[in-house]
C-alpha cells in the first residue's frame, strides 16, 4: 500500500487546542484504519513533507517508532517523550529510522536556487492607518468587556462569571478575527514594495508566482448577500479586511440578553432570554455599542484585497488565477465591475496559459499548492525564470514548503528565485515566528537537521517559540512588573492588551500568557510601541543565545565535531534495539586542536 502525499493524513491524532479537544480527522482516520485491517500488507509513506509535529506522525503506525520492543510503550509516550526533548530529539528520531532502513530522505538540490527577502517599509500613512485600526480594536476590546457585562455573561463589579461557555467563546471569536485582520491589513500594505517588484520582473522576461493562503471568498460571497437586485445590476464592491471588523461586529459582537438564575449547587449562572413567543431577547445597551462601533469602522480608511487588487491592476489576461474560489469580481472593458463565476477546470485552463507563456503571472493558494507544476519546465512554452513571491506563508509549515515546491522541480530550464514579502512592522513577527519554527521541527523530523526544514527561507532567530524565547519573555515579565521597561508599563500594557498579569496579593501571576498570546496582543498595538516592545524583548533573547554560546550549552542541533585529531577515551552501549540488534552507544571523545595566533590589535 502505497500512501502519496502522505502527510494530509497528519491530523488523525486530533490534540489539544486552546479551547479544547480537536478530534482526528476522518482522511487520517480512514488511512490507520485500512493498515490495521491489512496487516500483513507491506506499507510505504511517500511525502516531502512528512510531519511538522511529532503528534503528525500517528499515522506512521509502521514505522515502529512506539508499542513493544521499543524504547516507548505507547504512542502517547513516544510524543510527550520527544516534545521534552525538543527539535534535537526529532532531529535523532529521523536519524534513528535512516539507520535502520525504514526511511530514505532524498531532497531536489537548491544549487541555482536565490534568495532575496522583499521588506517594505510602512509608509508614515501606512503607520497613521494601522495605529487607527489598533486604537478602534482598543475600543472594541473594552466594549466587548461592557457587553458582556450588560448580557449578562458578566459581571465586572464582582469579577464573577455567570455563562463561562459564552464569554470563552465570544473572547475566542474576537481573538481570532483581530489576528486574521492584522494579517490581512499587513499583505495589503506590503503591495506598494510588490506591485514595482513584479512590474521590474516582467521587464527583465521572466515570470511571477504568487503564493498566499486567503482569498476573501467568504467576505465576498457575505457582500453579495447584502446585496438588492438593484445593487447586483451596478455593483460596487470594494473588499477590504475592514470587512473582517465589520463581520465580526454584526454576527458576533455579545447583544443577546441573558437572564441570572441560581444552579442546584447554589452558583448564579445565566442563559439566553426569550420573550414570551420564544423569540430572542437583545440588549440595547449592546445594540448601541455595536451600532456605533460600526459606524466608527465605516470611516476608517480603506485597504484593499492583495489577491484582488494584484488582478486589477495588472488585469485578467496578464494574471493567472489558482485557487479554490469559485467566483470573483473583475472589471469588464467598459470599466464596470462584474461577477465572474469560476469551475475547478478553471485552475487547469489558467495553469495551461501561464506555463504556455500566454499569461506572466500565477496567483495560486492553497488549492494550488499541492501537485501542480508551475516551474520553467523543459518541456513548457515558457521556460523564463520564475520569482516567487511568498506573499503569506500561512500558519501550516508543510503546505508552505508545498508551495514552494510547485516552481522548483526536475528537468527544469532555470532555477527560481525565492523572494519572502514582509515588512518592518515587528508585529509581522506574530505570523514568521510560528511557521518558522515548524519549519524547524519539520527539517529535524523529515532530514535529520532542523536547518533544512526552511530551505533557508527564515533566519533561525525569526522563531520566537524556542526555548531561549519563552526565557527571555519570563524575564521580560519580570522587567515590566519591576518598572524597568523604558516601552510601557504594566497598568499600560495590561489595559493595552487585555492581559491580565497581577494576582491578588499585587505580584505577577504564577502563571503567565503563553509566547503565541502575547504576540497576538502586541499585534493590535499602535507600530511606535510595538517596535520598541519588540526591541527590548529582541535584545533579551539575544542576550541569553550570547551566554549559552559562551557557555558551551547554545541547542545548534546535529553538529560535526572537527578537530586536528580525535581520540575516543570511552564507548558504552547505552541501548539495543531487540529486533534488529543495532546499538546505540555514547561516545567520550578527546580533541586536539591547533593554537590560533591572534593578533594583539
Amino acid at each position: 500500500i502505497v500512501f502519496d502525499e502522505a502527510h494530509e493524513m497528519a491530523g488523525v491524532a486530533g490534540g489539544e487546542g486552546r479551547f479544547g479537544t480537536k478530534d482526528g480527522s476522518d482522511q487520517g482516520i480512514a488511512g490507520v484504519r485500512l493498515q490495521n485491517l491489512l496487516p500483513r500488507a507491506r506499507v510505504l509513506y511517500v511525502s516531502a513533507t512528512g510531519a511538522s509535529d511529532v503528534n503528525n506522525l500517528a499515522y506512521a503506525t509502521r514505522l515502529g517508532l512506539w508499542g513493544p520492543g521499543t524504547a516507548f510503550a505507547d504512542r502517547r509516550t513516544f510524543v510527550d517523550s520527544l516534545r521534552r526533548g525538543g527539535i534535537a530529539a526529532l532531529e535523532l528520531i529521523a536519524r534513528d529510522l535512516k539507520m535502520q532502513g525504514l526511511y530514505v530522505s532524498r531532497a531536489l538540490s537548491f544549487a541555482g536556487v536565490e534568495y532575496d527577502i522583499l521588506e517594505h517599509k510602512l509608509t508614515a500613512d501606512q503607520i497613521e492607518i494601522y495605529d487607527a485600526y489598533a486604537d478602534a480594536w482598543a475600543i472594541i476590546h473594552s466594549n466587548l468587556r461592557a457587553a458582556l457585562d450588560a448580557t449578562r455573561v458578566t459581571d465586572s463589579f464582582s469579577n464573577d462569571t455567570y455563562n463561562s461557555g459564552a464569554k470563552a467563546a465570544a473572547l475566542s471569536t474576537f481573538e481570532s478575527t483581530k489576528q486574521r485582520f492584522f494579517c490581512q491589513l499587513l499583505i495589503g500594505m506590503k503591495l506598494p514594495s510588490l506591485v514595482p517588484a513584479i512590474r521590474a520582473d516582467l521587464a527583465r522576461g521572466e515570470s511571477v508566482v504568487i503564493q498566499l493562503v486567503s482569498t476573501s471568498e467568504a467576505m465576498l460571497n457575505r457582500a453579495l448577500a447584502a446585496l438588492s437586485v438593484e445593487e447586483r445590476a451596478n455593483l460596487d464592491i470594494e473588499l477590504s479586511p475592514r470587512e473582517f471588523v465589520i463581520s465580526y461586529l454584526t454576527a458576533a459582537f455579545p447583544v443577546r440578553q441573558m437572564k441570572t438564575y441560581v444552579d442546584d449547587t447554589g452558583k448564579t449562572r445565566s442563559e439566553p432570554m426569550s420573550d414570551e413567543d420564544g423569540r430572542p431577547v437583545f440588549s440595547q445597551e449592546a445594540l448601541e455599542m455595536r451600532d456605533n462601533l460600526v459606524e466608527q469602522l465605516c470611516a476608517l480608511p480603506v485597504v484593499g484585497s492583495a489577491l484582488d487588487h494584484i488582478i486589477g491592476h495588472f488585469g485578467t489576461d496578464a494574471v493567472a488565477e489558482v485557487t479554490g474560489r469559485s467566483r470573483r469580481v473583475i472589471m469588464d472593458a467598459g470599466g464596470r465591475q462584474r461577477v465572474e463565476s469560476r469551475s475547478p477546470r478553471t485552475n487547469l485552463a489558467e495553469t495551461d496559459a501561464f506555463m504556455r507563456g500566454a499569461k506572466k503571472i500565477l496567483i495560486f493558494s492553497d488549492a494550488g499548492g499541492t501537485g501542480r507544476s508551475y516551474h520553467a519546465s523543459l518541456t513548457a512554452e515558457n521556460q523564463s525564470r520564475r520569482n516567487h513571491y511568498l506573499l503569506e506563508p500561512g500558519w501550516r509549515a508543510d503546505a508552505a514548503i508545498q508551495g514552494l515546491g510547485r516552481t522548483h522541480r526536475t528537468h527544469q530550464a532555470t532555477a527560481p528565485l525565492f523572494r519572502p514579502v514582509s515588512t518592518d512592522c515587528r508585529g509581522e513577527r506574530r505570523f514568521i515566528s510560528t511557521i518558522a519554527r515548524r519549519l524547524d521541527s519539520l527539517g529535524a523530523l523529515t532530514r535529520g537537521q532542523r536547518q533544512t526544514g526552511g530551505q533557508g527561507l527564515f533566519d533561525p532567530r525569526d522563531n520566537l517559540e524556542s526555548d531561549y524565547a519563552k526565557e527571555s519573555l519570563e524575564q521580560w515579565f519580570r522587567l515590566l512588573a519591576n518598572g524597568k521597561l523604558r516601552s510601557t508599563t504594566l497598568d499600560e500594557f495590561q489595559k493595552l492588551t487585555g492581559l491580565e498579569l497581577e494576582g491578588e496579593g499585587g505580584g505577577l501571576k504564577e502563571e503567565m500568557p503563553p509566547i503565541q498570546r502575547w504576540l497576538n496582543r502586541i499585534l493590535a498595538m499602535r507600530i511606535a510601541m510595538q517596535n520598541a516592545i519588540f526591541d527590548e524583548y529582541l535584545g533579551l533573547i539575544e542576550a541569553r543565545i550570547e551566554a549559552a554560546k559562551e557557555a558551551g550549552t547554545l541547542d545548534l542541533g546535529v553538529e560535526s565535531i572537527n578537530a586536528e585529531r580525535i581520540t575516543i577515551l570511552d564507548r558504552t552501549v547505552i541501548r539495543r534495539d531487540q529486533t534488529s540488534g543495532a546499538e546505540t552507544e555514547i561516545l567520550r571523545l578527546e580533541t586536539e586542536e591547533r593554537y590560533k595566533l591572534l593578533a594583539l590589535d
